[in-house]
């Protein structure tokens, strides 16, 4: 059995609806599809969410998007029976909307509420298939999918479940569930937070010991480089599991990072495609380790390096425990670190509790921090390994002035830390450097 995800933009307009139907019942396969909401109805149901917080009305944005999902539900069907179904459908999940509204607002509310797009996005898909006599069953995720007390998922938990809902429909061979939603300890509504519909899939993948997940997007697999700063760039035809999971975490948007860990752990299949062009190869990803060099750039925005400098660090054991245990006890994770014999640079992507940290870090020695940085990440199988790729990285930089380099840390990863202002230029210069001047030898 194979897993299909499906994103908000593929399923965002009934006709790519329509045609993820089509792609879904080509073969005849047994599968589970997996499906994002709508695209823009997460990002509406937020603004919601933030409208009750501050007890404002939400009615205007409600009514906004049901007249977006009365356009949407005329196009997708053709039977006026069909139509009526799912404008129900629709209605009831306002509804469940409306009733948070009528309650002192908490965060079981907002789950609920953002659970409402994959629970229409489903519905309406199963109804369309119903209409044109394909044969199928949905599935809530709120049946299988479950996060423990530490909000993490339980793959034991969730194999039992799904395998129990499955054993209901044994002569079915296509089924349809949500992403991103799921059951928390408590047996309430909650999520695997944004980007989970990929975590979701590769969650499902392992529990039913699946041959494959595939990660159907609007982009042809995952590119060498960020083809909305850098022309020329091309989709990889194979990575291994840690060479996606770099390239995810760092700014490759294709792919959820969360979503390489359950595929890795049960060792099945990742591949990502395109329903823009199904024909196209993509990328798949396997435990697999291939000898490519450098096979991706990725850029990570949003990032604030904090340097520590302090005459106590000389010869001085104990001076890093203290310094991460700062970090630790504000819930704050490090991405890059260098050290010197009297300094410490390291870097954040999370600033809610940096003043907690400079007060404290202050205490160890003088604070400096820089913001509107970007890390760029140059991934390949063993590149900090192989001689002459970091001199290549530098020649290709030499017009860009460089913040930090963590090289060796990683086997997979060579990461450069530089301001913002320089990342498409660094993206650029890269790509020439390391790529098109390879391919021009040729």
């Amino acid at each position: 059995m194979k897993i299909l995800k499906f994103g908000g933009t593929s399923v965002g307009t009934p006709e790519r609806m329509h045609k993820v139907a089509r792609l879904i019942c080509a073969d005849g396969e047994p599968k589970i599809v997996v499906l994002s909401a709508v695209s823009g109805t997460t990002n509406l149901l937020v603004e919601i969410t933030k409208l009750l917080a501050s007890k404002q009305s939400i009615i205007p944005s409600l009514d906004g998007l049901n007249t977006q999902y009365i356009d949407f539900i005329e196009v997708l069907y053709s039977g006026n029976k069909s139509k009526k179904k799912a404008l129900t459908v629709v209605e009831s999940c306002f509804d469940e909307i409306k009733k948070c509204g009528e309650v002192e607002y908490s965060s079981a509310s907002e789950k609920i509420i953002l659970a409402q797009g994959e629970i229409i996005s489903t519905n309406l898909f199963q109804l369309y298939l119903e209409e044109i006599n394909v044969s199928s069953v949905l599935l809530s995720a709120l049946d299988f999918m479950y996060i423990d007390e530490e909000g993490e998922p339980d793959i034991p938990v969730i194999q039992k479940r799904i395998n129990s809902e499955l054993k209901k429909f044994d002569s079915t061979q296509l089924y349809i569930t949500q992403g991103f939603i799921c059951q928390n300890a408590n047996g309430e509504i909650d999520n695997l937070n944004r980007g989970g519909s990929d975590y979701t899939a590769s969650l499902i993948g392992a529990a039913v010991n699946s041959e494959e997940v595939q990660i159907w997007t609007d982009i042809d697999g995952m590119h060498n480089n960020d083809p909305r700063y850098v022309r020329d760039t091309f989709p990889i035809e194979e990575l291994s599991f840690d060479e996606a999971a770099e390239l995810a975490y760092f700014g490759a948007k294709i792919l959820h990072p969360l979503s390489i860990l359950p595929a890795k752990k049960y060792n099945i299949p990742v591949r990502l495609k395109s329903t823009m062009d199904e024909e196209a190869q993509g990328t798949l990803i396997t435990q697999r380790l291939t000898d490519k060099g450098i096979q991706a750039i990725a850029a990570k925005d949003g990032i604030t390096a904090v340097k520590i400098k302090s005459a106590r660090m000389l010869l001085a054991h104990g001076f890093l425990r203290k310094i991460f245990e700062v970090f630790e006890v504000n819930k704050t994770s490090i991405d890059m670190i260098t050290t010197s014999e009297v300094a410490v640079s390291l870097t954040i992507d999370d600033e809610q509790y940096l003043p907690e940290i400079i007060k404290e870090l202050e205490q160890l020695g003088i604070v400096e921090v820089d913001r509107n940085q970007t890390i760029i990440c140059i991934v390949g199988n063993m590149v900090a390994e192989k001689t002459g790729v970091i001199k290549n990285i530098f020649d290709a930089l030499s017009g860009i002035p460089i913040r930090m380099v963590s090289y060796g840390g990683s086997r997979h990863n060579i990461s450069i830390l530089i301001n913002t202002d320089y990342k498409i230029q660094a993206l650029r210069d890269l790509n020439e450097g390391l790529f098109q001047t390879v391919l021009k030898k040729f």
